[in-house]
């Protein structure tokens, strides 16, 4: 049985469920990212910031919009057929009518200068230009009728979206699925666009959203200063559902903190899997410098003082020095056009100084 979650932004309950191992370390990560963060929390402060929390670790918001490549948007050349993430190939006539079904799919086509072709978003889509459209799914309860209803000519998903049963009433609907693995690490960034370009008949438009997004990448990581590594601690929290955890070396986050001059602490004190459970013994041993958060995470247990009660936080080398860095929820782990801005926080946050 998963918890239950009240959710003020929507009215509803939801239920949140533990990673399913056969989704894969990472996916069920993800999954859980999806399923918590869309099901509510508290929410951030206007700012974006994260509330009271962040602004004491020293966090700097990323703004929350995208930015289209610029010039008129590019035109489609159809048809194509791609080679979906579950062994399917699907051709896609048409991306008049376009549904992402997650927030960092969302991001990519609006980057690539196609948001007015996208119809509806997934709750994760929290960005200016997505902020209007409608909903159509949580994360894991993809509504199929709504969906539908849209008359989408294309709709985008990854290995992670469900239940399965939405995706196959929208497959037998007759409407072309493309299912496209999730990025877990900086090396996947590339491929990423080149899938969602390839798939909407831009592959140039690709190539030169690749070009930005690397060159923007590497400008940011230039500006780590030459100091020793800090070992950062990734945790993911949900104070209302209880889920405390400590990420490991599949848990999605090592490839951000090493690309900003950090140690993945859980990585280094030989958690090999995606997360463990947070106890003092634990804690003790990954002996993390800052601890990175999501900013909704961070709001979940009232900031950093009620971050600093969790057992075991408190006497680290972060919780001594109140070193806690914490980035918005809907782009820390996207990996794709807003990387760059991540890393430029976490280099911000990572080798400045306690609060």
């Amino acid at each position: 049985m998963g918890d239950r979650v009240g959710t003020p932004e929507y009215g509803r309950q939801c239920t949140v469920h533990p990673p399913k191992r056969q989704l894969g370390a990472v996916s069920a990560l993800l999954a859980l990212v999806l399923v918590v963060s869309g099901c509510g929390g508290s929410s951030t402060d206007g700012d974006g910031s994260g509330g009271d929390g962040a602004k004491k670790s020293g966090a700097t918001a990323i703004a929350d919009r995208v930015e289209p490549l610029a010039g008129p948007a590019p035109k489609p050349e159809l048809p194509v057929t791609a080679e979906s993430a579950d062994g399917r190939e699907v051709t896609v006539k048409s991306v008049e009518r376009v549904i992402p079904l997650t927030g960092s799919l969302s991001e990519l086509v609006h980057s690539l200068g196609l948001g007015e072709r996208v119809v509806a978003r997934d709750v994760t889509a929290t960005f200016e230009e997505a902020e209007k459209l409608p909903v159509v799914t949580r994360a894991h309860d993809v509504s199929a009728e709504s969906v539908l209803s849209l008359k989408p000519t294309l709709v985008l998903a990854e290995s992670t979206t469900g239940p399965s049963e939405a995706i196959g009433q929208i497959r037998d609907a007759g409407v072309p699925l493309l299912v496209i693995p999730p990025a877990l690490a900086l090396s996947d960034v590339a491929e990423r666009i080149d899938a969602v370009a390839g798939a909407l008949g831009v592959p140039e438009a690709g190539r030169k959203l690749k070009e930005r997004t690397e060159k923007r990448i590497s400008a940011a990581r230039k500006e780590i200063p030459d100091a020793n590594k800090p070992k950062v601690a990734f945790l993911y929290l949900r104070g209302a559902a209880s889920v405390y955890l400590l990420g490991g070396a599949k848990s999605g986050a090592s490839s951000l903190i090493e690309a900003a001059g950090g140690v993945d602490a859980g990585k280094e004190s030989g958690l090999e899997k995606d997360f463990t459970a947070i106890t003092s013994e634990a804690l003790a041993k990954a002996a993390p410098d800052v601890i990175l958060v999501m900013s909704k995470g961070l709001d979940s247990v009232d900031g950093v003082e009620g971050l600093l009660k969790i057992p075991g936080i408190a006497e680290t080398p972060a919780g001594l020095d109140r070193r806690i860095a914490s980035v918005d929820d809907g782009v820390l782990l996207n990996y794709g056009p807003r990387t760059d801005k991540v890393i430029r926080s976490l280099v911000e946050q990572f080798h400045g100084g306690g609060q």
